[in-house]
C-alpha cells in the first residue's frame, strides 16, 4: 500500500503506516542503534541520540550531512531534519506488536521526491523483513516498482 500524500499549509506530508508483529522496544532499536540502522539504511548513523543531537548522512563522497534531532521520546518519537524537510517516526504499542508511522514533511515537491518516498517505502519493507528474519532479494527491483507508482501519485496531486 502506498503512503498517503496530503497537502498542508507549508507543502505536503507523506504518511506511511505499518503494523509490525514486534514490540516497540525492538522496532525502536532498528531506528536508533547504529549496528541495526546500518542494515536497512547504511548511509545513516546516529551520532548523538537526544533532542538537539545529530544524525549523520554519509554522502558517499567523503562528506556527511548533519541532521538535527528535533524531537525524541524514547520508544515513541524520533524526528529529525532531512535537508529542507523533516522525517518523523512514531511508535504505538499494540496487543500483537506495534504500529510504526513514518511521516515526511515535504516543503517542496521536486523530480527527486518520488525517489525519496519510494526509498522510505522500501526501507520500511526492509525493517519488517529484518525483524522477521527474512531478506528482500532485490531492494532495487522493489524500489523501481514503488518509484513508478509514486511518480504517478505525485503527478496526480491537485495543483496548488
Amino acid at each position: 500500500m502506498l503512503a498517503v500524500i496530503t497537502q498542508v499549509a507549508n507543502g505536503h506530508t507523506v504518511r506511511f503506516e505499518r503494523r509490525l508483529k514486534h514490540p516497540v522496544e525492538k522496532v525502536w532499536s532498528m531506528l536508533t542503534e547504529n549496528d541495526k540502522l546500518a542494515k536497512w539504511f547504511s548511509e545513516l548513523r546516529v551520532d548523538d541520540l537526544r533532542e538537539g543531537g545529530i544524525i549523520k548522512f554519509d554522502m558517499q563522497d567523503g562528506t556527511f550531512e548533519e541532521m538535527e534531532i528535533l524531537e525524541l521520546k524514547e520508544h515513541s518519537v524520533l524526528e529529525y531534519t532531512w535537508g529542507e524537510d523533516q522525517v518523523r517516526f512514531e511508535l504505538y504499542p499494540e496487543p500483537k506488536g506495534c504500529r510504526l508511522v513514518l511521516i515526511e514533511k515535504v516543503s517542496k515537491i521536486t523530480a527527486h521526491t518520488p525517489r525519496d518516498i519510494a526509498g522510505w517505502d522500501v526501507c520500511l519493507d526492509v525493517i519488517e523483513a529484518l525483524l522477521e528474519g527474512r531478506t528482500i532479494e532485490s531492494r532495487k527491483d522493489v524500489w523501481k516498482i514503488k518509484y513508478d507508482k509514486y511518480v504517478q501519485a505525485f503527478e496526480n496531486l491537485p495543483q496548488a
